[in-house]
């Protein structure tokens, strides 16, 4: 007997792909046959594409969307264009009984596609302001789901729903002498763990990596600096490790680590939420993005769970001042984390994906 098929899509930032990560476990063990549509070369190519030889990979175009100029706006509509027609000859294949959307520019043609198939849609928004994609896809979706109560304002109440953050299980598992030994800590000061996103983040590792010395009295530090951003010179600093990016051994270095310094987006907030690591947000401003990084950070810290301090306020002395102050405050961080477990495990978000599915 034929399994059933899903198609999940999303891409453009792991944001955009952990979430279907997570609950693509929760798929298999239902009996589904899963295929994901993403980009040629976007991050979803590597984490989906060669890292879940269980899913099949689809590669379609797709047009960046800008809210400035660019001369690519003016040809990117065709590629758009192309994607939906790649996207429908896919579906019509596939024949899914439903599709799960995270979002980003890639989603769209998927969206559109599956719109003139007739395939029901199902997306999810993680931000306290919906993304453009998903501004696009919202009228031919059957029910979006967000991850903050508030964005339920943003959208169409008939057809949304807040479900909480989705978090991986293994996020739980972490082991801090792993964590330790992984990156060569002693752990004997306050580990502190700098995410700047699946891309890094220049502002992050600069000032960072500016005053590391003085840092490096006080903290002991794991740095995320993404993709192409090591530092060779710096491979020997004592108290101080660098990755460029980590899958599999996440969870332990986030069990290592008491402390964090991240961006502000939604997955990784929550995630940092989810195991209780207190936060210093530096959300991307609003001349770098939509502004929904200060929206979620502006969030978490009025809800007790993080300390803020804005892209443009950041310096080598402020960065610091900023881990000390946030270390002073963990225990009471940590108490309101504790009160609160607005999440979903992967299992419950596709039982409310698969209640929008076909019949067929």
């Amino acid at each position: 007997m034929k399994r059933p098929v899903i198609v999940l899509t999303g891409g453009g930032t792991a944001g955009h792909v952990s979430v279907n990560e997570a609950i693509i476990p929760a798929f298999l063990e239902r009996g589904y046959e899963i295929h994901y549509i993403g980009s040629h070369e976007g991050i979803e190519r590597d984490l989906i594409g060669t890292g879940h030889p269980e899913v099949t990979y689809h590669a379609i175009d797709s047009g960046k969307l800008r809210r400035y100029f660019s001369m690519k706006n003016f040809t990117d509509p065709f590629r758009v264009g192309a994607g939906v027609l790649q996207a429908y000859s896919i579906l019509r294949k596939l024949k899914p009984v439903i599709i799960f959307s995270k979002g980003g520019f890639v989603s769209v043609p998927v969206v559109l596609a599956a719109k003139l198939a007739r395939i029901p849609v199902v997306a999810h928004e993680s931000d306290v302001s919906p993304g453009l994609a998903n501004k696009i896809a919202l009228p031919f979706v059957k029910h979006i789901f967000t991850v903050f109560e508030e964005t339920l304002s943003y959208v169409p109440s008939e057809k949304s729903s807040c479900s909480g953050a989705i978090i991986r299980p293994e996020l739980f598992e972490g082991d801090r002498k792993t964590g330790l030994r992984m990156s060569g800590l002693s752990g004997d000061k306050p580990v502190v763990i700098v995410m700047g996103g699946s891309q890094g983040s220049a502002v992050l590792n600069d000032a960072l990596r500016g005053n590391l010395q003085t840092v490096l009295k006080d903290f002991q530090i794991i740095h995320l600096c993404g993709k192409g951003n090591l530092d060779e010179s710096l491979d020997q600093t004592e108290g101080y490790i660098q990755f460029e990016y980590v899958t599999e051994g996440l969870p332990h270095l986030m069990a290592a680590s008491e402390l964090a310094l991240s961006r502000a987006g939604s997955n990784a907030i929550f995630e940092l939420l989810a195991v209780r690591i207190p936060m210093l947000l530096v959300p991307l401003s609003a001349e770098k993005s939509r502004g929904d990084q200060i929206l979620n950070a502006e969030h978490f810290k009025k809800l007790g769970f993080a300390h803020v301090l804005n892209e443009e306020d950041i310096t080598e002395v402020s960065l610091l001042a900023g881990l000390v102050d946030l270390a002073e405050d963990k225990k009471i961080i940590i108490s309101t984390m504790e009160q609160t477990d607005a999440t979903k495990t992967p299992e419950e978000m596709a039982n409310l994906i698969l209640s929008y599915r076909t019949n067929s």
